[in-house]
């Protein structure tokens, strides 16, 4: 079924949580009001949470934001628009061009740590949703995840780019003991920290109902998924961002907490 049949429904909040004095988590959500123009050009979700500091967390955050959306304005102005070019999942140009404009993200973060001392060493993860007609694309660095609730599944679409998922992978740790390790807010990659990096893109084909989950580590690191599906599941869809947020800051809050929840619905 196509998008332009159905409409997307947002809820989203950002929270500093219970033991950072600021929040350098940023989010973004770009919907063209008219269905057909959204259905061709699509809609467009951000959740980035910084690192290196107030000055330079906050700042790479909201440079990868603000980058990643003016990368794509820019695509779709483009004389050869590749976001009017129907094709199927696998030959889409879309998740090329996402992952263009994160990396640019990454070029222009870079730079900036560069040329000022006060953000050296900054970065940001980045998790971005790019839904066009039936098809949403993935583009992910770090460990802000997203997911996808189906009915009774729920499924993490983005694989973390952190130090304890490589030693579950390695065989090195089991997941419960990777919730507790002192090891599980490192990063293995990041936009900005380095002048390129490995953006992971994926794609899948939305149906009805569908929930999409983006949400930063102060959010993931807190709760189960069962809990995150049982709470989007049985709380209405707006209150759906507080609730979770609030559960998150009842376990410690340790970190900033961001949610955009993302659902497609017959209109």
């Amino acid at each position: 079924m196509a998008t332009k049949q159905l409409r997307l429904d947002v809820a989203q909040l950002t929270d500093v949580g219970r033991k950072r004095e600021h929040n350098e988590d940023n989010m973004a959500y770009v919907i063209p009001k008219d269905q057909q123009i959204m259905a061709k050009k699509g809609a467009l979700f951000i959740v980035a949470d910084g690192m290196g500091g107030h000055a330079g967390g906050g700042t790479a955050s909201k440079m990868a934001v603000d980058t990643i959306d003016r990368e794509l304005r820019s695509s779709r102005l483009a004389k050869d628009d590749p976001f009017l070019k129907s094709a199927i999942l696998q030959e889409s140009p879309l998740p090329e061009i996402i992952r263009l404009a994160v990396e640019r993200a990454c070029i222009s973060i870079f730079n900036a740590a560069q040329e000022d001392p006060r953000l050296a060493g900054m970065g940001t993860t980045v998790i971005a949703l790019l839904i066009r007609d039936n098809q949403a694309f993935f583009a992910h660095v770090g460990d802000s995840r997203a997911y996808l609730i189906r009915g009774e599944l729920i499924q993490q679409i983005s694989e973390d780019h952190s130090l304890v998922n490589e030693q579950i992978k390695a065989g090195m740790l089991t997941p419960e003991e990777a919730k507790h390790s002192r090891y599980k807010n490192i990063i293995t990659r990041s936009v900005g920290f380095e002048e390129d990096v490995q953006v992971d893109v994926m794609g899948l084909i939305a149906q009805p109902d569908d929930v999409f989950v983006l949400c930063s580590d102060g959010l993931a690191n807190m709760i189960e998924d069962d809990e995150l599906r049982d709470v989007v599941q049985h709380s209405s869809f707006e209150e759906a961002p507080r609730k979770l947020v609030e559960l998150a800051n009842e376990r410690g809050g340790d970190d900033n907490v961001t949610v955009i929840l993302v659902t497609m619905r017959p209109p």
